[in-house]
C-alpha cells in the first residue's frame, strides 16, 4: 500500500486508534479494535457488531502469536461477558482471514464471506508448496525480475500468505445485492473489486455507516496487484470501476469504517483522490516506456524507497496492473520482447 496526503476535504472523528486490548464505540453498538500486523503496515481494523446476546466481528487478523495474545486481550477486556456470535470476512487477505479458521474453531461460531475468499484461502491452505510453482518464478522473470530476487519472492515474500489457520469445511456465502441482519439492524452487501476479488463491504444507509474493508482507507492507496494466476488481468480497471460504483451508492457524510487506519468523512474526495493517484502513475509509466523497457524496470518509477521482499511482491504485482491498464485502453503496446522478457512501449 502507498501513502498519500490526506486530501483537506477528509474528517477524522476520532484522534487516534485504540490502543491494545481496547475498543472504541464508534456508533451505537458498534465497537473498534485493532490487531498488530509484523509489516511496515502494523495494524489491522476490527469492528464488533451488537447481535442480540453477543457480537459479530467484521475480519479476523493474521494468525500469528502477537495476533492470538491481542484476541485473548479484547476477549478478557471490553469484549468479556458476550459471546463471539458469527465472524465476517471481508477478503483473503492473510491480516483479514489468518485467524478465521482459529476463530470459528475455538468459538463455534459460522464464517461468512465470499465465494472468491474463501477459496482463495482454502487453496492456499490446502496447498502452500504452490506459492514456490513454476507458474509464480516465471510470472516474476519473464516481466524482468532477476533470477535472485525471484528466488527471494517466492520464498520470502511469499511467507506472509502462510500466516492463515486451515479455514472450517463450510462457509457462508455473501454476495453483492444480499441483505444481512445483524441484531436488530439490516446491512447492505456490497463487493468490489481490484484489491481482492469479491472484496466484502457493509453499508447501513439509515445510520450512514460504510464498513469499507481496503476499497478505501483514509491517507494510504491499497494495493492494486496482477496475480500470477492471471497474469493478463486488469485489477486496477476493476478497481477504479468499483470505486466510480461507490461513489454512487454510498453518500459522501457516511463514516467510512476501514481495514486501516482512522475512521473518516469524506468518502467522494478519497475516491478522488485515490483516483487521481493512479492517473498520475499511470502517466509516468507512459514517459518512462517511450523506449521498450521490461514491467521489472518500472518499479523504480513507481516506488522510491528501498523495498524488502514482502512489499517487493506488492509492488511489483501494482506496476503491472498499471502495464495491462494502459495495455487494455490502447496507452501501452507490447514491444519485440528482449529474450524470454516481455517488454512495453508508449503508443
Amino acid at each position: 500500500m502507498n501513502e498519500l496526503v490526506r486530501d483537506a476535504r477528509l474528517r477524522f472523528p476520532f484522534a487516534a486508534p485504540p490502543g491494545p486490548g481496547e475498543a472504541i464505540e464508534v456508533a451505537t453498538g458498534i465497537l473498534w479494535a485493532r490487531l498488530p500486523l509484523p509489516f511496515a503496515l502494523d495494524h489491522v481494523n476490527l469492528y464488533f457488531i451488537d447481535d442480540g446476546d453477543g457480537w459479530a466481528v467484521v475480519d479476523a487478523g493474521i494468525s500469528d502469536d502477537a495476533s492470538r495474545a491481542a484476541w485473548d486481550a479484547l476477549l478478557s477486556g471490553p469484549l468479556a461477558g458476550r459471546p463471539l456470535t458469527r465472524l465476517i470476512v471481508t477478503h483473503s487477505h492473510p491480516d483479514h482471514i489468518g485467524l478465521a479458521g482459529w476463530l470459528v474453531e475455538r468459538f463455534g461460531i459460522p464464517i461468512y464471506t465470499s465465494l472468491s475468499a474463501y477459496f482463495d484461502c482454502l487453496a492456499i491452505s490446502l496447498e502452500p508448496g504452490r506459492l514456490e510453482a513454476a507458474v509464480y518464478r516465471d510470472f516474476y522473470s519473464s516481466n524482468g525480475l532477476d533470477a535472485a530476487t525471484v528466488r527471494s519472492l517466492t520464498t520470502l515474500g511469499h511467507g506472509y500468505l502462510r500466516m492463515i489457520s486451515p479455514l472450517p469445511s463450510t462457509y457462508r456465502r455473501l454476495i453483492a445485492g444480499d441483505a444481512l441482519k445483524i441484531g436488530g439492524r439490516t446491512f447492505a452487501v456490497l463487493s468490489g473489486e481490484g484489491h481482492a476479488p469479491e472484496q466484502i463491504m457493509l453499508h447501513l444507509p439509515e445510520e450512514k455507516l460504510f464498513f469499507a474493508a481496503d476499497q478505501a482507507i483514509a491517507n494510504i492507496s491499497p494495493n492494486v496487484s496482477v496475480q500470477a494466476m492471471d497474469p493478463f488481468g486488469d485489477p486496477l480497471g476493476l478497481y477504479l470501476r468499483s470505486l466510480a460504483g461507490l461513489k454512487t451508492t454510498i453518500p459522501d457524510d457516511a463514516l467510512t469504517l476501514a481495514g486501516h487506519q482512522l475512521p473518516f468523512f469524506g468518502l467522494h474526495a478519497r475516491i478522488d483522490e485515490l483516483a487521481e493517484h493512479h492517473r498520475h502513475r499511470c502517466q509516468l509509466i507512459a514517459e518512462a516506456c517511450r523506449e521498450p523497457r521490461p514491467p521489472a524496470d518500472l518499479l523504480g518509477v513507481l516506488f522510491h524507497r528501498k523495498l524488502d521482499f514482502h512489499q517487493m511482491g506488492f509492488a511489483f504485482s501494482e506496476a503491472l496492473a498499471h502495464v495491462n491498464y494502459m495495455l487494455a485502453r490502447g496507452a501501452l503496446r507490447w514491444a519485440e520482447p528482449e529474450g524470454s522478457i516481455r517488454r512495453v512501449v508508449t503508443v
